[in-house]
């Protein structure tokens, strides 16, 4: 305690120094407007300074991670951008390839082209409307094809009208196979998602993988053999536990339908170019 004592009373002398300074520092700050406002703009430039000062700091001790950020956003952004190449490539590949061997597999069979001019995909029971009819060939129970795949059945006609069971309908019921195979079962929807369907009664002995395509099968008289229906994008078993039900994404967009070619039969020689 004497020790602070006698320390106080050694600087004292300061200590009055800087009270008295104090004092006078705050009545010319309150008194006078010029020197207040010089004492405030040079205690905000310094202020300034030292939060810019700070900041740069700050911002050069941040710059390794940020750096490393921004390498890893790059990366994925270029990752990103291979995928997308990829995929652009890859569905026009397959798009050209489809429309191609659909073509090879029609060879033979005469076609009627038609416009679809009205079309419904979100009820339980789709169907669409063409405009072409019995005056152009169009009979019912022909199939009916776009660039991409399988869309339906001629359901009714009328002379210049044709209505088409749509693949997206609960009575539609198709025989298709897993290409390269002669596993086959029937293809069915059962609503929800437009652009996948169910393969049904699929043997359990099949071999098959994800992604393998699936095409009709031929074995009816509506759709020749192998055109072309979709991937397998996942495996379900049956209600009975006996076969598999595979879930399979079409090729085409039923919601998106403009051009479609009707499958004629093949003893109908009339010429619809």
């Amino acid at each position: 305690m004497h020790t602070v004592v006698d320390r106080i009373r050694r600087y004292s002398h300061w200590l009055v120094l800087f009270f008295l300074e104090g004092i006078s520092l705050y009545l010319v700050l309150s008194f006078s407007m010029y020197q207040r406002s010089v004492w405030f703009t040079a205690a905000n430039a310094v202020c300034g300074a030292v939060v810019e000062a700070e900041d740069e700091f700050l911002a050069y001790l941040r710059l390794g991670s940020e750096n490393a950020e921004l390498v890893q956003r790059n990366i994925n952004l270029q990752r990103q951008n291979d995928l997308l190449r990829s995929e652009v490539a890859r569905l026009t590949r397959d798009s050209t390839y489809t429309e191609r061997l659909i073509a090879e597999r029609l060879a033979g069979f005469n076609l009627a082209r038609a416009c679809v001019i009205d079309n419904s995909v979100m009820l339980r029971d789709n169907y669409l409307v063409l405009d072409k009819g019995s005056a152009d060939g169009v009979r019912e129970e022909m199939g009916v094809v776009s660039g991409t795949g399988i869309v339906g059945i001629v359901s009714q006609v009328t002379k210049h009208k044709a209505l088409v069971m749509s693949v997206l309908n609960s009575k539609s019921s198709i025989s298709c196979r897993i290409r390269g195979s002669e596993y086959f079962g029937y293809l069915r929807w059962y609503g929800g998602n437009t652009l996948c369907v169910s393969l049904d009664d699929v043997p359990r002995h099949a071999r098959f993988k994800l992604g393998d395509a699936v095409e009709t099968s031929g074995f009816s008289k509506v759709f020749p053999a192998g055109i072309y229906v979709g991937n397998i994008v996942k495996v379900r078993d049956s209600k009975d536990g006996l076969s598999y039900q595979l879930v399979v994404q079409m090729s085409t967009d039923m919601a998106n339908l403009k051009n479609v070619t009707v499958i004629l039969n093949e003893n109908d020689s009339v010429d619809f170019q």
